[in-house]
């Protein structure tokens, strides 16, 4: 018998119909469903998957960030409608542990969060190769990517300084400045600032 494993969904879905009670037939309890705040929910119900749609748009990438940075503890399960590599690298970078995309058969979706709940990392066929590609490199790797206008960038970013003021020290524009440090979390897979100044911190890039 299929262990079973607790979910909150945080939207509904268009990759799976009735997507509680395709869960609960498939063995997963569903703690709760909350579309606009989940947080208190998963503080409360204490479920073992968080279920995340991201087809709601960007703000949906925001909860998972958002969600990862306060519950590490609880795995994050995302779903799109639409197989996009680039929307599942962007999932995985917020915070996501696995992402499904495109039509999921119900039972590949109970599976896909008993196995998450498990401790599994699950992608749908096709992604994980792109995903492995993207993160599996050693973080050196990732971080000699980075030009020497971006290492400056970063140094300053964890000397406090703000956007403006980093210009105004390298010669730049704010929104140059700000093209610099989102090229810089998108290479370190990082999803904020704070994430940025822990990790320049611990590797010894400031």
């Amino acid at each position: 018998m299929n262990a079973q494993a607790s979910a909150v969904l945080v939207t509904t879905t268009r990759a799976v119909p009735d997507v509680a009670a395709v869960l609960e037939r498939g063995g997963v309890v569903v703690a709760g469903t909350d579309p606009s705040g989940a947080l208190p929910l998963v503080a409360e119900r204490r479920p073992q998957v968080i279920v995340i749609e991201l087809d709601g748009g960007p703000a949906t990438l925001s909860t998972v960030a958002e969600l990862a940075a306060a519950v590490p503890q609880v795995p994050l399960l995302t779903l799109s409608a639409e197989s996009d590599h680039a929307v599942a690298l962007a999932a995985v970078r917020a915070g996501a542990t696995s992402h499904l995309a495109g039509p999921v058969a119900p039972t590949e979706l109970a599976g896909a969060v008993r196995r998450t709940a498990a401790g599994e990392v699950v992608f749908s066929p096709g992604l994980a190769d792109v995903l492995l590609e993207e993160f599996g490199r050693p973080a050196a790797e990732r971080e000699r990517q980075l030009t020497e206008r971006e290492s400056d960038v970063v140094r300053l970013v964890v000397d406090g300084l703000t956007a403006r003021q980093i210009a105004t020290r390298l010669v730049l524009s704010p929104r140059t400045v700000e093209n610099h440090v989102q090229n810089v979390l998108r290479k370190l897979h990082l999803h904020s600032r704070a994430a940025l100044v822990r990790y320049a911190i611990e590797h010894g890039l400031a």
